[in-house]
């Protein structure tokens, strides 16, 4: 058994124990909890079940675009560094090259001013004159390069200097849109535990039992479905890295635009996973599901990217007998999940 299966196994184990898994069998759900009483206030509480889940999808969408905004953020930076370092050079090969042109000038001025036609045509030694039309002619060449690279040379710096102001403004854009981002999702985590905080100890409790039983009938209503039916694909070598460290997260808290090593959100988990085996991914849940080859339920192996509801705002990993590992959300930690425990948008394969 390799260091990946000994890893999930273990995980599964452990999830088996806590009551979360069924064993010896594909991925299923914890022992539904007793029907809610009027003392539990089950619908109540089945209403701010689909409020959190509605305030903390928000949040997940908002913290997509944050982190779009702070990859642009750091694409932009990169590119107006490397912009300044070509403005640098561009001013130091100008200032060599107008210092060309000023010492072609000064000899010009000790020659008395007068033009180097004009000399050539004063004189009356004939192999003096051809030698120097033809060395008027390289001059007259060389003062027409000289020029033509001035041009350009100052069209170049013209240019880096609007490349530069272009990324300056996006640059400020991503600013006010990471900003934005930002408030917005600390106002809906916000919100989201201010709900919590209004409910006791039992209704909480009670509450996360309704959001396990929610998972696992959208998970038993996969499963029955037959998507796995035909799902046998084997993990590829850097998916099982990729798989490995994922499941070595398991236990770590969600922290929305983290990466790591501590804490992680949705798709910080999944892209550093993969970066960890060899194969850098975009940042975003939405990027990855732009970029990535899409393949379908049938054909997902483990490591594949399974990206959940129609605005591709959540992502978790498959690893195989139908469970995934991902970062739920605020207050919740890494774990394994039923992969058909949300609504399913499609798959990508980081390594196709």
């Amino acid at each position: 058994m390799g260091k990946r299966s000994t890893t999930v196994m273990a995980a599964v184990a452990l999830a088996c124990a806590m009551g979360v898994l069924t064993p010896g069998a594909a991925y299923a759900a914890p022992t539904q909890p007793a029907p809610p009483t009027t003392a539990d206030r089950g619908t109540d509480l089945e209403q701010v079940r689909a409020q959190l889940d509605r305030l903390y999808h928000d949040a997940a969408v908002a913290t997509e675009a944050y982190n779009a905004a702070e990859e642009k953020a750091q694409k932009q930076s990169g590119q107006i560094v490397e912009l300044a370092k070509d403005i640098v050079k561009g001013q130091q090969k100008l200032d060599r090259l107008k210092a060309r042109a000023g010492a072609a000038a000064r000899q010009q001025y000790r020659d008395g001013g007068i033009p180097p036609g004009a000399q050539l045509m004063l004189s009356d030694d004939p192999s003096r004159f051809l030698d120097g039309a033809d060395r008027l002619r390289q001059g007259q060449h060389a003062t027409k390069g000289l020029m033509g690279e001035l041009t350009r040379t100052q069209q170049d710096l013209q240019t880096y200097a609007q490349d530069a102001e272009r990324n300056w403004q996006k640059l400020e854009a991503g600013r006010v849109a990471k900003a934005k981002a930002k408030k917005k999702i600390k106002s809906k985590i916000a919100a989201a535990e201010k709900l919590e905080s209004r409910l006791e100890k039992k209704e909480r409790e009670r509450l996360k039992e309704l959001e396990l039983q929610a998972e696992y009938k959208r998970q038993t209503a996969w499963l029955s479905s037959g998507a796995l039916k035909d799902v046998s694909g084997s993990a590829s070598a850097r998916g099982k890295k990729a798989v490995a460290f994922a499941t070595a997260q398991i236990g770590k808290p969600y922290v929305w635009g983290a990466e790591g090593p501590g804490s992680y959100d949705c798709s910080g988990l999944t892209s550093q996973a993969w970066s960890a085996a060899g194969r850098p991914i975009p940042r975003t849940s939405q990027e990855q599901w732009k970029q990535l080859r899409h393949v379908g339920v049938k054909d997902m192996r483990p490591g594949d990217l399974i990206i959940y509801h129609d605005d591709a705002s959540h992502v978790g990993m498959y690893i195989g007998d139908g469970a995934i590992v991902h970062a739920p959300r605020p207050g919740r930690n890494v774990t394994i999940a039923g992969a058909g425990s949300m609504a399913i948008l499609g798959v990508v394969r980081p390594d196709a």
